[in-house]
């Protein structure tokens, strides 16, 4: 009989012992922020260009939250959103892209360099670029199509064969 009070003493402890850690994890979790997540404050867009008047940061305290979330509003600030962003969702960085540095049909500036000559001539993109990419652009005095660089300041840099 005494047995059957002890081992009952020890599943009460137990039972006590669990429950108490239990209510302290959430309270911990809650209380350790797990840094900053940008949300927007109001509907964007597809092709929407984001401002920061549109987004606010917010404290991260789920743990279980993971991915490539954006955590602060310089990494999204000018960006061109892909997908529609709910407000107080947060925001996928790989649903942001940076705008276009030169769009289709627009009048750009073709330069070909080899070695200290330059031939210059307009052209017209065939498609979105943004710096760096190579697309292809029509040569508006020959109507040659050929490929290039899209430069920072709008040219493209066309790259001998």
């Amino acid at each position: 009989m005494m047995f059957c009070r002890i081992e009952s003493l020890r599943r009460w402890a137990r039972a006590a012992i669990v429950a108490a850690v239990a209510l302290a994890a959430p309270a911990a979790h809650a209380a350790t922020a797990m840094g900053y997540a940008v949300v927007p404050t109001t509907t964007i867009y597809p092709g929407e260009t984001i401002s920061g008047g549109q987004l606010q940061e917010v404290e991260v305290t789920n743990p279980n939250l993971a991915g490539d979330y954006a955590k602060s509003i310089d990494e999204v600030n000018g960006r061109i959103s892909k997908r529609t962003l709910l407000p107080g969702r947060t925001i996928s960085v790989s649903a942001l892209r940076d705008p276009y540095t030169v769009t289709r049909g627009s009048n750009i500036r073709l330069v070909f360099k080899l070695g200290s000559m330059a031939i210059s001539a307009a052209g017209s993109p065939l498609e979105d670029g943004m710096t760096g990419q190579l697309i292809r652009v029509r040569n508006m005095d020959s109507g040659v199509i050929v490929s290039g660089t899209v430069l920072a300041d709008g040219t493209i840099h066309v790259a001998s064969k």
